[in-house]
């Protein structure tokens, strides 16, 4: 019984351990010189490195604009 609940707590650890993180970040811009600050929420940290870079090419089109994600 005991090892039937041990292999059943490892299966959870490990489908826990294999899921993709999701988290909240932020992507701070500086654009022509003044800081903007992005929430991003629940997003992977490609996607959300994604989503910076575009709103990084965004803002470019207005000026200089930097992004980098935090």
């Amino acid at each position: 019984m005991k090892r039937i609940m041990l292999m059943g707590a490892l299966g959870v650890f490990a489908v826990s351990a294999l899921a993709s993180c999701k988290k909240d970040y932020t992507c701070d811009c500086t654009v022509n010189g003044l800081p903007l600050a992005i929430p991003i929420t629940d997003a992977k940290k490609k996607d959300a490195q994604s989503t910076c870079d575009a709103a990084e090419t965004t803002y470019s089109a207005a000026g200089t604009a930097s992004c980098t994600l935090n």
